[in-house]
């Protein structure tokens, strides 16, 4: 796939692998067996599923961070029934050895759920397959020379067959989301192509939402490129379509060789929604930042308010940050600008830069980020969504 040839292209000019920890280095033992394919319809096949006591079921602590601080606190919990499903497929964490992980969830994959996933809980049942990802470290095994093809041909046969297992016995024929990031995203993208995209499924698709990685369309247009007949998302309650960005500071967009942030093909763009504004223009983002995470080497850890430590483990900041979508020829990039008042008492900085050897990477942007930047933003947009469905079924 092309993700991987473009991985070791760019680790090759000194790009960091990954918006997680280094992998583990190459080692000059045998890599271990690949693990036996899932069952799916086994439940322990799954990181997520809908009453289960996992990643997706626990409260989320939450406070609101206001321009005078720490605001309301409280604890958001999953709907007891929501009339539609989303399947999600989380990004390259993995540090098992090897070129594909096995089927035992880490802390990794945990928090990937708990931050990119559980609080989708509100508007929609929480799916989630363990899947046999590509590793972090089959990154620089392919640049040792090892093919690696295996390992994400390997990941993408899991999630197809978690995909079918999910139409065919846990669905029921609810109207569905998709979610996924960076690895995620390439898989449901393929995904998308070959499972849904002109087909009749494509009705119950809401959205797909593949966050931080490239959806090609042509320069100019919504639909073509990556996806045939599904287009990029235009309008609040749209659906059947496609919301997707790669977000970069406003005052660093992706340079030239950048792997995030711009489509390979000329005549192409890397596509770009704003979960805020998909008309087009510049709005205010509803962000949840997990407090709790470390800060990467070379980074520094967030003062989130002059107040002191946040009371929670994630906090909700409305208008911290503003966004607008960015087209330059083959670039295509959520430009995320912070809105920094120094006389007021909430940070006047962001996390979710790259660093490789104590410097920022520009070619990654905020792909740490991602999801989280306007993650309030793309609930709503399940909302409205959800509504305008049923609204047209009562016609």
């Amino acid at each position: 796939m092309r993700f991987i040839i473009a991985a070791a292209a760019a680790l090759a000019a000194g790009t960091p692998l990954s918006a997680q920890p280094a992998a583990t280095p190459v080692s000059a033992q045998p890599a271990p067996a690949a693990a036996a394919a899932p069952d799916y319809g086994k439940d322990a096949a799954w990181l997520c599923l809908p009453g289960a006591s996992d990643a997706c079921s626990r409260p989320l602590g939450t406070a609101a961070l206001n321009p005078n601080g720490y605001g309301s606190v409280g604890q958001v919990v999953p709907a007891k029934d929501p009339p539609v499903d989303c399947f999600y497929v989380y990004p390259t964490v993995s540090r098992d050895p090897g070129l594909s992980s096995d089927l035992s969830p880490g802390p990794e994959e945990a928090a990937a759920a708990l931050t990119q996933l559980a609080r989708f809980g509100t508007v929609c049942r929480t799916f989630a397959p363990l899947y046999r990802q590509a590793t972090l470290a089959s990154i620089p095994r392919a640049l040792a020379g090892e093919n690696v093809q295996p390992a994400f041909a390997l990941a993408y046969g899991d999630v197809l067959a978690a995909w079918r297992e999910f139409l065919a016995r846990r669905n029921q024929g609810r109207p569905f989301v998709l979610i996924g990031h960076s690895q995620g995203s390439i898989l449901l993208s393929k995904l998308v192509a070959e499972e849904i995209d002109g087909k009749p499924i494509s009705r119950k698709m809401l959205s797909a939402m593949l966050l931080g990685w490239t959806v090609e369309v042509p320069q100019g247009k919504t639909v073509g490129g990556t996806f045939k007949a599904t287009p990029l998302c235009t309008r609040s309650g749209e659906t059947g379509c496609v919301i997707t960005y790669m977000s970069f500071r406003a005052d660093a967009p992706p340079p030239a060789g950048a792997l995030f942030g711009r489509a390979p093909r000329p005549g192409m763009t890397a596509g770009c929604t704003n979960p805020a504004a998909l008309a087009g223009g510049s709005a205010p983002l509803d962000s949840y930042w997990f407090t709790m995470e470390s800060p990467r080497p070379g980074g520094q850890a967030i003062a989130w308010s002059r107040e002191g430590a946040p009371p929670t483990p994630f906090l909700r900041t409305e208008g911290l940050v503003s966004a607008a979508c960015v087209h330059d020829g083959q670039a295509g990039y959520l430009a995320v600008t912070v809105n920094a008042d120094p006389a007021d008492a909430r940070t006047d900085t962001i996390p979710g830069d790259i660093y490789m050897l104590g410097k920022i990477n520009p070619g990654w942007g905020l792909h740490r980020i991602d999801v989280n930047v306007a993650q309030g933003d793309l609930i709503r947009l399940v909302e409205a969504q959800t509504s305008a469905l049923g609204s047209r079924r009562a016609d």
